[in-house]
């Protein structure tokens, strides 16, 4: 049991202590002026006619970063010259309005300083078929009008349940996404995000993912520990996803 405490210790915490020393995460920066320009990796819209799904991730911001990551989703329908943005953004409680927030804007903007990710790329007619879908998942979330950094729902509980709702895009988050497995106060068993397997999961604080994309995945406090054999795959706080 020792040995097993120590490893347990080393894997949690030499993520999170890398990135503080490599300074990779800024823990004076200010969001007002914080980098929210476009990073230039999606398509442009006018000259791109094809529906477009992507789904993007960037590292939290301030010291949230050392655990965890934003994600967000963008779809363009087939001719659109605009894309359309899901994501919850916290702050919004603030200002007495719903953290789910729906917007036409650039999808690959910098998070506050954080470059993007793209995570999931689909076009032509599959994502033309799926969009519809996607939009329905986002009216059906369930906590648009919540928000809890940790364990969720946040962020990242929203991209995981337009996953579970739309299998098809067989949607792997990345494993820091902390909040992904929050699944609510009543429900303990659900699809993987996936779709290629399934998950239990006690408020997002204690859970575990076995699925044939994720792999296994065990929740740990939000923390994920785990391996993909599919995707050849480590998982480990802090880090994140460490291909092999």
């Amino acid at each position: 049991m020792k040995i097993f405490l120590i490893i347990l210790f080393i894997l949690t915490f030499t993520g999170p202590l890398a990135l503080i020393i490599s300074g990779r995460i800024s823990f004076t920066a200010d969001y007002r002026t914080a980098n929210r320009d476009s990073a230039h990796i999606a398509p442009n819209p006018v000259t791109t006619p094809e529906a477009i799904i992507q789904v993007y991730s960037a590292r939290a911001f301030n010291w949230r970063g050392i655990f965890s990551t934003h994600t967000w989703i963008a779809v363009k329908a087939k001719n659109a010259n605009t894309y359309t943005i899901y994501q919850v953004v916290g702050w919004r409680l603030w200002h007495n309005l719903p953290p789910l927030m729906t917007a036409e804007d650039a999808p690959d903007r910098n998070w506050f300083d954080a470059k993007p990710n793209i995570i999931l790329d689909i076009r032509g007619e599959q994502a033309e078929r799926l969009i519809p879908q996607i939009v329905n998942a986002v009216k059906n979330y369930p906590f648009a009008n919540q928000y809890v950094t940790w364990p969720g729902p946040n962020s990242n509980t929203v991209i995981a349940y337009v996953g579970r709702q739309v299998p098809e895009l067989h949607l792997v988050l990345p494993s820091n996404s902390l909040g992904k497995d929050y699944l609510g106060p009543t429900t303990f068993f659900a699809r993987a995000p996936s779709g290629t397997g399934y998950q239990f999961s006690l408020f997002g604080i204690v859970g575990i993912i076995l699925a044939k994309q994720e792999g296994l995945e065990i929740n740990l406090l939000g923390l994920v520990y785990g391996f993909s054999p599919s995707t050849r795959t480590l998982k480990l706080p802090g880090f994140g996803d460490i291909k092999c």
